[in-house]
């Protein structure tokens, strides 16, 4: 029989066999959040490019934005800068509307050099918790809350999944319309767990399909 102490380090062990994993998960997780151009946040109010725009505005200095843009995409967006910055003192209602086609180019601009179709400027609330969370753990330069946050978002998505599938499958055989939800629920589940593991072998989204 296995002692309590051997017990006790075989959790320990299996503890940190899980933390390894699920922090190499994230880590990939992540990379793939940032190269995907569908998941980007940068048209947002609160996106980092917005906020970059309204600092160089507030300081007149365009050296802020031109990080997001191309050196031939400078050749439209420092003029507009130029104009924008000179009618912040003006009527208040012509810079609003100046200062908001700066955002709207500077924006579109942006999403040209990821590839992704420019489709507007977002309200500001409208970024995901997940992004908002990366953009705070790098403000703050506080990696190991981030982690730990993310971790636990993921366990409890996963968990839930399970759950729901594991209670649909002791009725799936009652009626054909038990049979359709645990389906729905069992293809869910699968899916997400595929797409994690396809990610932790190969670093990329996965294929669709089942």
């Amino acid at each position: 029989m296995k002692t309590e102490k051997k017990r006790q380090q075989e959790k320990v062990n299996l503890f940190n066999q899980t933390f390894k994993v699920s922090h190499f998960l994230i880590a990939a997780l992540l990379a793939v959040i940032v190269s995907n151009p569908a998941s980007a946040h940068c048209d947002s109010y609160d996106g980092p490019v917005i906020k970059d725009a309204t600092r160089a505005l507030e300081t007149n200095n365009v050296n802020l934005v031109l990080k997001w843009i191309t050196d031939e995409q400078e050749q439209e967006i420092i003029p507009l800068f130029n104009k924008t910055y000179n009618l912040k003192n003006g009527d208040k209602e012509v810079y609003a509307i100046v200062e908001k086609h700066f955002f709207e180019t500077l924006v579109r601009l942006h999403r040209q050099t990821e590839g992704a179709p420019y489709t507007g400027l977002k309200p500001a609330g409208t970024t995901k918790q997940i992004i908002q969370l990366t953009d705070k753990a790098l403000a703050d330069g506080n990696e190991d809350d981030f982690l730990a946050k993310f971790n636990s978002h993921i366990d409890k998505i996963v968990r839930e999944k399970y759950q729901k599938v594991a209670e649909l499958d002791k009725v799936k055989g009652i009626s054909k319309e038990q049979g359709r939800a645990f389906v729905e629920a069992y293809v869910d589940y699968t899916h997400t767990v595929e797409a994690l593991h396809e990610i932790l072998e190969h670093g990329n989204s996965p294929h669709s399909g089942h």
